[in-house]
């Protein structure tokens, strides 16, 4: 007999929520439970609902599965298998084989297989049932002559033509209702098993409810059953109706299932910190396309064309567009002169013929500094305050601190008279307002920044990291773009930033879909 048995059972001394020291820390359900538990020792929820008068089976349940976890009931389930008809019109019709029996009989014991379908008025599919079931059975030999299949009926056959079997009989019980597994001979059912059109199997959980030693020490101390409130109503003040019942008290430390409700990804939380940070500092969203001409990703920043960041091991370069269009001849002839010459910026320039060409190529950017560029030659008046968190690409191996696409963080600040102090206060009220208790700086060297800084942040566990580079734009940048007032700018990888403040030791961790990582994650605010 196939039964599946499942046991949910709390010891003493393993419960969860703690043992109960008394009846007063139970709600008003769980007594009822244990009350009539009292005089049933063991019960269905079913028995239990009727024999206490609850209203509904889910009280029972609810009270039930709290008293378990409190290690007062034990709830044992039981699978259950019964049987039922296919349909009504399977216990009124007779079997095939028993028709094809009938039939036999009529005809003195023997007839051919043409002949038993027409007696018997079965179709294709029937009579292969019949003559299928009547061999199993015994009940008839087939046998083949030169004339064609011929039925015999044997003395099994006719021994049984005079009583139903016992899958008949079955049948007929069925046709009253439906049976456990437990009522039916195990040969029986295996046989009736397999003729889906007779009969269907339905699975069902079987809950008996016991208690166990701790609950029958908290109902040897004493029950008083009184209905509890959970809150107060304006109903039950007004009758005096409070006096009459118990406020239910609250457990702070009891069981609550965990709630992993929804929330922005890891990553994602971060760029919306970040962005609020710099909104509440006054500084405006820009964004801009991820393909650009080598002209604003490398040429208008100064990086000559000969640099080997613009090498094709270092940059995405574009098959379809291969070029772009560039900005105006005016704007090209000065960003020219400033590479050949320093273009009346004060500097001798890198000295080398400015191609055009390579200045046409389609590159994927590889930061977010050629939006900026863009958005202060559009608004050269100042005072002006942007930043930008985009994603930009570059042809590195995926490893555990480099991956082809990434994020950065860049902020721009463009006004008379903004000097190096300027920029070393806002980073610091930037990054402190990102966590960092401290902030200092040690010089660095960026190709398109003068002078230039590198910013370090102490996170609130002492640890110290690096936050990227700063510096105010060369002339040489700034000026063949029609940028008169200095422009401060800082700027730093968001990936990077988060793994060291997540303290992961791989950056692919914030791409790869380990949900739980993700569900556990406390919310970033």
């Amino acid at each position: 007999m196939s039964r599946t048995l499942r046991q949910n059972h709390i010891t003493e001394g393993a419960v969860p929520l703690g043992m109960p020291g008394s009846a007063d820390e139970l709600s008003y359900l769980e007594k009822k439970v244990l009350q009539t538990l009292g005089k049933l020792k063991k019960a269905s929820p079913e028995e239990l609902k009727a024999a206490g008068k609850f209203r509904e089976l889910v009280e029972v349940m609810n009270a039930a599965s709290w008293l378990q976890a409190k290690g007062l009931v034990t709830m044992k389930e039981r699978v259950v298998h019964s049987f039922r008809l296919a349909s009504p019109a399977a216990g009124r019709k007779a079997l095939p084989e028993r028709k094809a029996l009938r039939a036999l009989i009529k005809a003195h014991g023997k007839m051919s297989v043409p002949k038993l379908q027409a007696a018997g008025k079965f179709d294709d599919g029937e009579l292969a049932v019949a003559l299928g079931w009547l061999r199993r059975k015994g009940w008839a030999d087939v046998a083949k002559t030169p004339e064609g299949s011929v039925v015999s009926v044997t003395p099994e056959g006719r021994e049984a033509a005079g009583s139903k079997g016992a899958d008949e009989l079955l049948l007929a019980r069925l046709a009253k209702g439906e049976l456990p597994e437990d009522a039916i001979d195990p040969r029986v059912l295996r046989d009736l098993k397999s003729r889906r059109e007779l009969v269907k199997e339905r699975e069902s959980v079987r809950r008996e409810i016991a208690l166990t030693p701790a609950g029958e020490r908290i109902l040897a101390a004493g029950l008083t059953l009184k209905e509890d409130v959970a809150q107060p109503t304006t109903e039950l003040l007004r009758s005096g109706r409070w006096r009459q019942v118990d406020f239910r008290r609250y457990d702070t430390k009891a069981f609550a299932p965990l709630v992993r409700p929804g929330k922005r990804h890891v990553l994602g939380a971060y760029i919306e910190r970040i962005r609020r940070i710099f909104l509440s500092m006054g500084f405006t969203e820009i964004d801009g396309d991820f393909v650009q001409s080598a002209f604003w990703n490398f040429d208008a920043l100064f990086q000559p064309q000969d640099h080997p960041a613009r090498d094709q091991l270092d940059t995405f370069y574009l098959a379809k567009p291969s070029t772009l269009r560039l900005p105006d001849e005016s704007t090209l002839g000065k960003v020219a002169e400033a590479h050949e010459n320093g273009g009346g910026t004060g500097s001798t320039g890198w000295r080398y013929k400015w191609d055009r060409k390579e200045a046409e190529r389609a590159v994927l950017r590889s930061h977010t500094t050629p939006v900026t560029l863009k958005w202060l030659m559009e608004h050269p008046k100042p005072p002006q305050k942007a930043f930008i968190i985009g994603r930009n690409f570059r042809p590195d191996a995926t490893d555990w601190k480099h991956l082809p696409e990434f994020h950065q963080i860049e902020g721009v600040v463009m006004e008379e008279g903004a000097n190096l102090a300027q920029l070393i206060g806002t980073i610091e009220a930037f990054y402190q307002r990102l966590g960092f208790t401290r902030v200092k700086f040690r010089p660095g060297y960026f190709p398109y920044t003068e002078p230039s800084m590198e910013p370090e942040g102490q996170t609130s566990d002492g640890r110290w990291m690096e936050l990227g580079g700063s510096g105010i734009f060369r002339p040489e940048v700034t000026v063949p773009l029609g940028i008169d007032s200095p422009v401060l700018a800082w700027g730093l990888g968001l990936e990077r930033l988060v793994m060291t403040i997540e303290g992961l030791s791989d950056i692919r961790q914030l791409y790869l879909s380990d949900l739980d990582w993700l569900r556990d994650h406390r919310a970033i605010l």
